[in-house]
């Protein structure tokens, strides 16, 4: 237990000192490539998305999955990459190569899509090179550059509020 809250303390640190450093920079034009960060054990409804995106003139290809699962043994039989808990080490570091590659591609929009809060989802947010990040959760207003009050359940909603904001942000 002692351990435990060392590790969170220090990953903690991690997250702050990322969403400090963090510059905002937009870039223009119309959205090519689409990361997706969800947790599965809430969550695991890829078409939705793969449908919506598509839909937008996003190309399949430009649309990349990452999901937190409880743990390694949870791991479904899937292409998409996947993470866990046990993925951290005790400064907050990811060890986890399929991470590394997702949070280094710069995504034109990332999706946060989860609630409840949790830490590990959050720092593979915040670790994203991605330009314009979207999500759910509002613990930490640094995180997002937009953020939809909507639970994950109310997919249609996401969807309207999702058209709204970036035809007001001509992204689409």
């Amino acid at each position: 237990m002692f351990f435990k809250r060392i590790k969170t303390k220090a990953s903690q640190k991690l997250l702050n000192s990322i969403l400090n450093l963090r510059s905002v920079k937009f870039k223009t034009g119309k959205i090519q490539s689409v990361g997706i960060i969800f947790d599965f054990n809430n969550f695991q409804d890829y078409d939705f998305f793969k449908l919506f995106f598509t839909d937008l003139g996003v190309s399949i290809n430009g649309i990349r999955f990452i999901s937190l699962i409880g743990s390694k043994d949870d791991k479904p039989n899937s292409w998409d990459a996947f993470y866990s808990k046990d993925d951290f080490d005790w400064f907050g570091n990811c060890t986890n190569v399929e991470v590394d590659e997702f949070t280094s591609t710069p995504f034109d929009l990332l999706i946060s899509y989860y609630k409840p809060n949790s830490h590990e989802l959050n720092l593979v947010t915040a670790m994203s090179q991605a330009n314009f990040k979207v999500g759910l959760t509002t613990q930490d207003k640094r995180l997002h550059d937009l953020i939809l009050d909507v639970k994950p359940s109310q997919t249609s909603t996401f969807k309207i509020e999702m058209i709204k904001y970036l035809k007001t942000l001509n992204r689409i």
